[in-house]
């Protein structure tokens, strides 16, 4: 199995502030830890370079005024909200992360890797057609996803895990069969929105599907949504390739939010994801970097975990550091399973008109 890695320098060159949580270090301690562990030399592991996404990727998802805000406000500096400041140059940080995630499915279209993860900032799954927010400029993953669909894939499923609902993506697709998303996030939280009973609308109603999940869910949790909702969706849909908004911000050391998931759990996820895509989309899979703020705790790790199952190493080693276990044992919830299970209940009752999987039994 060949992993594919989408990375360049230049990803460290958008900054907010120094202090600001989506800042450099999030990808420099990453690409430390991968050098340290010798993943750049293994042949299981091929470096590719990104290219800027065109305005033309852009206006598949972004309206045209938009852009043009984007790209004037990238000469002054700016302002979009309280926690998302517009720098000089942004305008180019920001196309080549989009970028980056379309060089990235087409490595993997054209065959060059089996699947690919995209070590890009910033970062996209809060931007909407027509506005960014929380840290995120232009939607890369809904971009590339439209950049396979006019490559000729037809059907497309994004798992969003980001702590933080993807709300731009949902936005972007919400009325969109073609696309099914599928959301697991802390909640309630930013943005706020993410309820489970928002399935979608019109020709793209039960397309859309929100698992929210309480402060303190754990390996288990995820394990649980994985076996009970996402791999039957996923086996149930069949799509041409699975896009994933991978946010490493539910890590249990991250400070911005209050999940307990630990690298091993990532790891494990991604692994049973790659056995999936193996069986019904030719391995297709693209990773695509959102969010995660524990530059020194959970990133290098979490990140580290990822790319071994997706390249098909052995992944029972990967866990954090002895130091950070303290954290763990604070954060984890033991209350947080029971409630997933009764909203995974309720969440079944609404899409038991869409799924056959879930028609087998009766919730009606």
């Amino acid at each position: 199995m060949t992993c594919g890695i989408v990375y360049a320098p230049s990803y460290l060159n958008h900054e907010q502030s120094p202090s600001h949580p989506e800042r450099r270090e999030r990808l420099s301690y990453t690409l430390d830890q991968l050098v340290e562990e010798g993943i750049f030399d293994l042949p299981q592991i091929t470096l590719l370079t990104p290219k800027p996404a065109t305005r033309d990727d852009v206006l598949l998802v972004h309206t045209p005024e938009y852009l043009q805000f984007l790209e004037k406000t990238s000469i002054t500096g700016g302002i979009i909200d309280a926690d998302t400041y517009v720098p000089k140059d942004l305008i180019h940080d920001a196309l080549l992360a989009a970028g980056g995630a379309i060089t990235g499915a087409d490595a993997v279209l054209n065959q060059v890797v089996k699947n690919c993860f995209v070590l890009a900032r910033p970062p996209g799954h809060h931007a909407g057609r027509s506005q960014g927010a929380g840290f995120c400029y232009l939607n890369n993953v809904a971009i590339m996803v439209r950049h396979l669909q006019r490559r000729g894939l037809r059907r497309i499923m994004i798992l969003d895990w980001d702590a933080h609902h993807g709300n731009g993506t949902e936005e972007i697709f919400y009325d969109d069969p073609s696309v099914l998303f599928c959301s697991v996030h802390q909640y309630p939280f930013y943005p706020g929105s993410g309820r489970f009973e928002d399935i979608g609308v019109g020709d793209g109603k039960g397309y859309n599907i929100n698992l929210p999940i309480p402060a303190g869910s754990s390996d288990k949790v995820y394990q649980y949504l994985l076996e009970e909702i996402i791999l039957p969706l996923a086996d149930e849909y069949m799509p041409d390739a699975i896009a994933i908004s991978a946010g490493q911000d539910n890590h249990f050391t991250d400070p911005l939010t209050g999940l307990a998931l630990t690298a091993h759990g990532y790891a494990g996820l991604m692994q049973e994801i790659c056995i999936l895509a193996d069986s019904i989309c030719y391995g297709r899979i693209i990773a695509v970097l959102e969010g995660g703020y524990s530059v020194e705790g959970g990133l290098p790790y979490t990140n580290l975990g990822l790319i071994a199952a997706m390249a098909g190493l052995d992944i029972s080693n990967i866990r954090e550091p002895e130091i950070y276990q303290d954290i763990l044992e604070k954060v984890i919830s033991e209350d947080a399973l029971p409630q997933v299970i009764k909203m995974v209940s309720e969440l079944k009752k609404k899409l038991s008109d869409h799924w056959y999987f879930i028609r087998r039994y009766d919730f009606r």
